[in-house]
């Protein structure tokens, strides 16, 4: 069985993250997601509409989703390929070089973003109406 992981926060969910859940799980037979939880969410500053538990009961109920795992902070990946045997890592484009690190525990592949959406994007939006 082929394990992949991905991680972010997840957080106002939309068809580009339902994209790249459904194009992670396509490289694999298993997709574990880690989701930052509030914690690092505030160490990052950045804060999520939905909290942790909100957002990870969300993802749970995407089919391309087997698992998902709370992302506590920035060093925890090599663990987390280690701990739950990953063979793939996958992560947007836009993060293309920063988890080369992890090539010597597992494959890295960085996925092209969906044009037209993201999280910010729809935070400016909301907050400008």
């Amino acid at each position: 069985m082929k394990k992949v992981i991905t991680y972010g926060t997840f957080d106002l969910l939309h068809w580009g993250h339902i994209n790249i859940l459904k194009r992670a799980k396509e490289m694999g037979d298993y997709l574990i997601v880690a989701i930052s939880t509030d914690e690092f969410n505030r160490l990052k500053h950045k804060q999520s509409y939905h909290n942790f538990e909100n957002r990870k009961m969300i993802l749970e109920a995407i089919r391309y989703v087997d698992e998902v795992i709370p992302e506590n902070s920035w060093d925890q990946k090599v663990e987390d390929v280690q701990k739950h045997d990953v063979d793939l890592f996958v992560m947007g484009d836009d993060w293309k070089g920063e988890f080369d690190f992890l090539k010597e525990h597992c494959e890295v592949v960085y996925l092209s973003r969906t044009e037209g959406i993201s999280t910010s994007q729809i935070k400016t939006e909301l907050a400008s109406k």
